[in-house]
């Protein structure tokens, strides 16, 4: 068995404290059910920079604890480095307010959304084509499933977006959950 050095587990366990525990310090009209984690990190949100230093913690993380990993597998790498990257991007250009009364600068806030709508897409395509790479039917599965999941909780969002912030967190905790798992263990992938 060849273990790595998963950076991701210390950026998703900052990640499932800031998203439970920053909204007592945010905007005071902020909703957990209702708010997204960007919306955490938005322009003129009080404790933006904790979000938006997780989002990057997220992708740097994932970034260096698939590297190893996918070595032999480009597409996969270009891909994980396409989806971490988006993610910073998505930090560094932060989301409108929850409070719309607040001055803001727009194009941030679209650049804010084109990042996140490319992470999003990214750990799709990576997701569904990690199934190709893992030795065992289980891993194909499990690869499987979180690019529906992915696809699923966004769809959930933009369909039922009273609980948007639920979908979100749910999407949140379950796709960088099988990425720790997939990035565990790199006897996980056929041998290049």
């Amino acid at each position: 068995m060849v273990r790595t050095t998963n950076y991701l587990i210390i950026a998703y366990i900052i990640m499932l404290m800031v998203v439970l525990i920053l909204p007592f310090y945010s905007s005071e009209s902020y909703s957990i059910i209702l708010n997204t984690t960007s919306q955490l990190g938005a322009q003129q949100t009080p404790n933006a920079w904790i979000m938006n230093l997780t989002f990057v913690l997220l992708g740097l993380g994932s970034i260096l604890s698939g590297w190893k990993i996918l070595k032999g597998y480009t597409f996969h790498r270009v891909v994980l480095v396409l989806f971490g990257l988006s993610l910073v991007l998505a930090a560094i250009f932060h989301h409108a307010p929850v409070n719309t009364n607040l001055e803001y600068d727009l194009q941030q806030d679209w650049l804010h959304s084109v990042f996140a709508s490319a992470t999003g897409f990214s750990f799709t395509v990576f997701a569904l084509s990690v199934t190709f790479i893992v030795e065992k039917k289980i891993d194909g599965l499990l690869a499987i499933s979180a690019g529906i999941l992915a696809m699923a909780f966004s769809m959930l969002m933009f369909n039922i977006p009273e609980l948007m912030g639920i979908w979100q967190r749910l999407l949140f905790i379950s796709c960088f959950g099988w990425l720790i798992y997939l990035f565990s263990n790199a006897d996980k992938l056929k041998k290049r």
